[in-house]
């Protein structure tokens, strides 16, 4: 499939975060066996960051809560040490970029302009991180501001990366699509909070952090929905993501306007998902005369 002018060999992208820098992705045997479009590697930022304190990571009904806090080595030893042991042949690969200022995005965005990446995604919407990416992602107008001057900053294909913690997301992807991104992604995690009662504390040492899993399929659904209600007039992909742990989910966001779907927690379930989610795909395909996967993008008969 084509994806922003690159081929895909799978309409499956494993998120960023979920399998490091590329390296827990080769080394399981079966992960690939070209089942998988494309990596986003891991939220990268200018300097190496330590990552929030723990615990870091709680499981909640359905779904997870994660708090790292971007812990990464710094986009230097990224390119320098990383990209370099990565097969390029084996997959598509897409950097994440993050960033406390815009100036920062702009410079982890030329450090990755120029190296081997295939595409860049800017992380506008961590929500575990103390400044930087929730607050311009809750901001069109600091979203827009971030795009443009990413888009300055590479001639590769830009993604961003939307928060749903926010008032109108349509409003967001309109403003990022006017600012200059070839493709949108979404959603990322929503906020979320767990307590221990008997200490009166928060689990998470971060107090707060992103939700993700199954709980949070029903609220991404609906946002690559209204997204794409955006986007389809422009051409802009979507990488739609948020619950997918199986066929029947994948099916759901393509149908809902997602070009590609994002497994992330998933995999922490079950690592080889990716194969039998595309089979479930192919089925479903077969069964309703579906010749290409480009046909189920939008396909949502609304009621009424």
């Amino acid at each position: 499939m084509d994806f922003c002018g690159l081929s895909f060999a799978s309409p499956l992208v494993l998120l960023s975060g979920c399998v490091g820098f590329g390296e827990e992705y080769t080394r399981v045997a079966g992960f690939s066996n070209r089942q998988v479009g494309a990596v986003c590697l891991k939220g990268t930022t200018g300097d190496p960051r330590p990552g929030n304190r723990p615990h870091r990571i709680y499981e909640t009904p359905h779904g997870m809560l994660n708090a790292i806090g971007l812990q990464n080595p710094g986009v230097d030893h990224v390119v320098d040490a990383i990209l370099p042991q990565l097969d390029f042949d084996e997959t598509r690969f897409i950097a994440n970029v993050s960033g406390s200022t815009i100036e920062e995005y702009i410079r982890v965005t030329e450090r990755f302009d120029d190296s081997p990446v295939d595409a860049i995604e800017i992380n506008i919407s961590c929500p575990n991180v103390k400044e930087g990416g929730v607050a311009f992602g809750n901001d069109p107008d600091m979203s827009a501001r971030v795009v443009e001057a990413c888009r300055r900053a590479t001639r590769k294909p830009l993604i961003t990366k939307l928060s749903p913690n926010q008032t109108d997301i349509a409003e967001s992807a309109r403003r990022c699509i006017e600012a200059g991104t070839d493709a949108l992604s979404a959603i990322n995690t929503l906020m979320g909070m767990a307590i221990d009662v008997e200490r009166r504390r928060p689990v998470l040492g971060n107090n707060q952090g992103g939700l993700s899993g199954p709980a949070i399929k029903p609220v991404a659904l609906l946002r690559v929905h209204q997204v794409y209600q955006v986007a389809r007039p422009h051409g802009i992909p979507i990488i739609g993501q948020g619950g997918v742990t199986g066929p029947e989910d994948a099916i759901e966001f393509l149908l809902a306007g997602a070009t590609a779907v994002g497994v992330g927690t998933g995999l922490f379930y079950d690592p080889l998902v990716c194969g039998r989610i595309n089979r479930g795909i192919a089925d479903y395909m077969a069964r309703h005369g579906f010749e290409r996967v480009s046909q189920l993008t939008g396909a949502l008969e609304l009621n009424g």
